[in-house]
Formats: structure tokens, sequence, C-alpha cells
């Protein structure tokens, strides 16, 4: 009699195998979700806001509609011009009596419709982000001889900051 070899795999453990290398790729891989904008919000509370009376000339109000155009306090401006307006706004260098006393006074207003793209609005954000962050090298050159964010400690950061607060009100978008 001859003896014949089989030539046949054993492959019952192969489905185990490929079932173990598939969790084990699961459970060490990671994800790193989308940052987005860094925004501080309020603390909850249980009691109503309280309400002050805000100076018109310390509102520096935007809006952006539907098609993507961009009002600043009633008035049409391009995108590219809204930085130089709202550093001019904020720092009020001839001090106008139309615009905030005190840097520390001024308040931007964004308010957006919900057909606003939301690149044209990272476009508004960015601008005014980085209409502040001009101002703070500014001052920090005019304070300390270097920029803002180059070696500068947190309380030399603070002062500027006192003197340049990032205060963003964003309202509720409008409907179209």
């Amino acid at each position: 009699m001859s003896k014949r070899i089989s030539t046949e795999l054993n492959a019952s453990s192969m489905a185990d195998i490929a079932f173990l290398l598939l969790v084990f790729f699961l459970v060490t891989t990671t994800m790193n979700p989308d940052k987005g904008i860094t925004v501080k919000l309020p603390a909850w509370a249980d009691a109503p806001p309280k309400t002050e009376d805000i100076l018109k000339r310390n509102v520096f109000s935007i809006l952006v509609n539907s098609e993507n155009e961009l009002l600043v306090r009633g008035e049409p401006v391009d995108v590219e011009d809204l930085r130089q307006k709202a550093k001019e706004f904020i720092a009020n260098p001839d001090r106008n009596p139309n615009l905030p006393s005190a840097p520390n006074k001024a308040i931007i207003s964004l308010k957006n419709d919900r057909a606003t793209e939301y690149k044209h609005y990272l476009l508004v954000y960015n601008e005014l982000k980085a209409a502040y962050r001009e101002l703070w090298d500014v001052e920090a050159m005019k304070l300390y001889g270097q920029n803002y964010n180059d070696s500068l400690s947190d309380k030399q950061k603070k002062i500027i900051r006192s003197k340049y607060p990032f205060i963003l009100s964003e309202a509720e978008p409008t409907r179209r």
C-alpha cells in the first residue's frame, strides 16, 4: 500500500488570529480629534445672567449674512480690511468719541446667519484674533522690547491681556 501525503493546510485557527489582530489594532490605535476653536465659555449658573448697559461706542458689531457678506457697524467691509478696522476700533489712537475710551472696554460682537459658510466664519474669526495678536505684539515691544509670544513670562502676558482683553460676544445665528 502506498501512503499518500496530505497537502491540506489546517486553517481552523486563522479566524481566531485575524480577530485577535483586529482587536489589537483597534485597542492600540489612537485617534486625534479635531481641536476646533478654543473658546472659554462662562461657568454654568442657575441664576439668570446680569444685564449691563453697554455703550454703543464700545461695541464693534460684525454681521456675516447668508451670502457671506460682511457688515461692520452697519457698513459693508471686505474681510481683508477687517483686521485693520478692528485694530483701529480697539486701540482708538485718535481718541475718537464714537470709539471705546479704553482698549479694555472694547467688545467685539459677532453674529452669523445659519447659512454662512464655516470657511467664511473662520476667516472672520481669524482676522479678529490676528488683530489682537498684533496689538499684543505692539504693546509687548513697547513694554518689554520683544514680541508677545517670544519669551514673555505668564505674568507679562497677563499684563498685556489686561490692557487688551479679547472680548468676543457671539450672538445666536439668525435663520434665513
